[in-house]
């Protein structure tokens, strides 16, 4: 067994950066030099110590977040090395909810780069302590003055060197810690000393109003002063440390180590994450302590289906302790679970710990039912954490297995991968009767496809990717139905008489739908309202005199849900509209649940048919990186797909980034256009803002080509 570590000596930190940036080099030459790995590996060679799938070595680049430890100078570090590529940013998000620190990795090369941005962000927008690392200082023609300056204009001024090399490029031999300057600075260095130096103190102090004082009223402080306040400075957000290192060559990664053991926030700092949670279904708030005396409360923040040891969930040990063999309740589910044995994770390799403490991130093997967010405790009445947000999966494709007799095979195999990663959606298409794959990316597709035959001997081929449009009304609409039918027995009839509005789609929930829309001021004589947020959908009761009985009042919703699923238009989904049924007519003996289902169907189709029907189409926020040279053709290619430019800006290194909005039909194949206009050299990323009303012209083909489809069917 592993022995615990005392919670003050935890050290938790995400690598987050962009891809080629070298996040997993640096994280390999940090497991060796604290001598975890008795050599160095390398991405190239296939020998990391990190990307251990198959996949990865495959490819040369993370696709999942890796969690690792080490011990050194007295503290216990876990590392989570998140992928750099945006496809995989669903991967990357899950290693924020557990950490207190996010190291941001810039490369000397490229400088900040597009999910460098987003990463820091991220980080910023949880309030994490964050750093930055500038690796491959080792390179050619680095332009360091250039490079900070780009990162201080992305991310603010308080981002400012801790440690300068003493050269670029080749010559790059050592750091120069800027707190504890040596007696002569070698005159390679690319900065000016004094001046950073200024910067970094001036940083430090603002956090402390009486370190403050005394800096300005005697114009200096103390080395060991500075050094306490680094960490208080930090987590205040004054200070953003800037390292230098080529982790390839192991330079400036002794220095960096040293500094996460000593200036890296502790667990002790997630208080701040510890406050006002929600307890129980009342909305009382309450917060906890990150000590080992309070109760035990964890987040699942990953999960892996292991072909050998099964499901693996990971947990960020937030408060109290978790013991083997104690019964844990799932906040979210309310199950009762039994945690057997508790884990230490280091990469692929598991080590069993009888105890974990606030800090400590640990794994369980074989317990069922454990979901990305879940709040775990001992307690039934624990506060939840909340469960963290990822971007909405946009691009579709259907899927179907390539030999017969996978069908039920797929089905479960693509649950198991989704469930590793939240911004993987698996659907069923009632319409088409299709399986429908949802990711961020093509790349994404590709990698849950190559996956599902590396885990499963399963192999898929896909269709066209779908676009998930939406119906709705802009207008009042009203139709009636009655259905009728007599075979010799028992009859059927019913009659249903309905209107349809459209509903607000700022709605959230009941409470909201009925302050806002469903109403007695509205509907006077309203019996009930029934809220769906999944559809925003709302069903008003708005029966009189018992024209349509209470029992088959379920049916007449049911009905309407059904259309909600099938749509009318183009067979998509409707959403942001309200129903009121208001009379209809019934039978003693002929009618049934059955019957009025039926006469709501027709009805619902009549009514939403006279109330002006649009379809929606999903607009997403789209960011453009291209050298510079490219942005003319770019910025020409959008219009023609009804993109609208927002802002553009310039980075380092001669690139452009574009932001812009565009509908998602128009993008599904932008990877291969972008390359085509840059010559490979362009890369963008995509995610869902909102809904949109599809143009009239196009709203037709789309509609024509679904009548067409149905009549082919038929």
């Amino acid at each position: 067994m592993v022995v615990k570590h005392s919670m003050e000596n935890i050290r938790d930190i995400a690598l987050v950066g962009h891809r080629a940036a070298g996040k997993t080099t640096l994280a390999d030459a940090l497991l060796y030099q604290a001598r975890v790995v008795d050599r160095m590996g390398s991405v190239d060679d296939g020998t990391s110590a990190v990307d251990v799938d198959e996949e990865e070595r495959k490819h040369h680049f993370s696709i999942d977040t890796h969690v690792l430890h080490l011990s050194y100078d007295g503290k216990h570090v876990n590392i989570l090395d998140a992928p750099g590529y945006p496809d995989f940013i669903g991967a990357a998000l899950e290693s924020l909810a557990a950490v207190e620190t996010v190291l941001v990795v810039v490369s000397a090369l490229n400088g900040v780069e597009m999910n460098t941005r987003r990463m820091f962000q991220e980080a910023t927008k949880r309030g994490l302590a964050r750093m930055i690392v500038i690796n491959k200082l080792d390179a050619e023609k680095i332009d360091f003055p250039g490079v900070v300056k780009s990162i201080q204009t992305a991310f603010g001024k308080n981002c400012v060197l801790f440690n300068v090399p003493n050269a670029v490029g080749p010559d790059f031999r050592e750091v120069i810690n800027l707190l504890r300057l040596p007696a002569q600075i070698p005159p390679s260095c690319p900065v000016d000393v004094q001046a950073a130096r200024t910067q970094l103190i001036d940083a430090v102090v603002e956090c402390d109003e009486s370190l403050m004082e005394k800096y300005l009223s005697e114009g200096t402080v103390s080395e060991e002063e500075l050094e306490a306040a680094v960490p208080k400075a930090i987590d205040a957000g004054t200070l953003i440390p800037i390292f230098c290192t080529a982790a390839k060559k192991n330079l400036g990664v002794r220095e960096l180590l040293e500094a996460l053991c000593q200036y890296a926030l502790s667990p002790v700092y997630a208080k701040k994450r510890l406050a006002d949670l929600q307890s129980g279904n009342n909305g009382q708030k309450r917060s906890l302590e990150p000590s080992e005396s309070e109760e035990f409360l964890g987040q699942v923040f990953k999960v892996v289906n292991d072909k050998f040891v099964g499901n693996l969930s990971y947990i960020r040990v937030l408060t109290g302790k978790l013991q083997p063999n104690h019964p844990v309740i799932n906040l979210r589910s309310g199950q009762s679970l039994r945690i057997s044995h508790i884990y230490e994770v280091q990469g692929t390799k598991t080590s069993p710990i009888n105890e974990a403490v606030p800090g400590d991130i640990i794994a369980v093997a074989k317990v069922d039912g454990l979901e990305i967010g879940d709040t775990l405790s001992y307690s039934p009445q624990a506060p939840k954490l909340p469960v963290p947000v990822f971007p909405t999966p946009m691009f579709g494709v259907a899927v179907e297995p390539k030999n017969r007799g996978d069908e039920q095979k797929i089905s479960t195999s693509l649950q198991k991968v989704a469930a590793e990663d939240p911004t993987i959606k698996v659907t069923h298409d009632p319409q088409t009767n299709e399986l429908v794959v949802s990711g961020i990316s093509q790349l994404h597709l590709d990698v849950i496809r190559e996956r599902l035959k590396a885990r499963f001997g399963l192999e898929i081929n896909t269709k066209e990717p779908k676009i998930p449009y939406r119906e709705t009304v802009t207008a009042e609409g009203q139709g009636d139905y009655r259905h009728k039918k007599q075979t010799g027995g028992r009859g059927q009839f019913a009659e249903v008489h309905l209107r349809i509005y459209p509903l607000p789609r700022d709605i959230k929930d009941q409470a909201q739908c009925e302050a806002v829309f469903a109403n007695k001021s509205r509907f006077e004589k309203m019996r009930a309202c029934h809220y769906d947020p999944n559809f925003n959908f709302a069903f008003i009761d708005h029966i009189v005199g018992g024209v349509i009985p209470n029992n088959f009042i379920p049916a007449v919703e049911k009905g309407c849900k059904e259309m909600l699923e099938r749509g009318v238009l183009a067979g998509y989904r409707i959403q942001d509209v309200a129903v009121e049924v208001y009379f209809g007519k019934h039978h003693e003996v002929d009618s049934s649940e059955a019957a009025f289902k039926i006469a709501t169907r027709q009805a619902f189709k009549k009514a939403f048919l006279s109330a002006r029907p649009v379809l929606l189409e999903p607009i997403v926020r789209v960011e453009i990186t291209v050298p510079s040279k490219y942005t003319g053709a770019v910025l020409s290619d959008l219009p023609t797909k009804r993109a609208q430019v927002e802002n553009q800006e310039s980075l380092p290194g001669e690139l452009t980034v574009i932001y812009a909005k565009a509908p998602l039909a128009e993008m599904s194949r932008y990877a291969a256009q972008l390359g085509g206009l840059t010559q490979g050299s362009g890369s963008y990323s995509m995610e869902f803002s909102h809904y949109e009303i599809v143009p009239p012209n196009i709203q037709q083909q789309i509609v024509s080509k679904a009548q067409l489809k149905e009549e082919e069917e038929e």
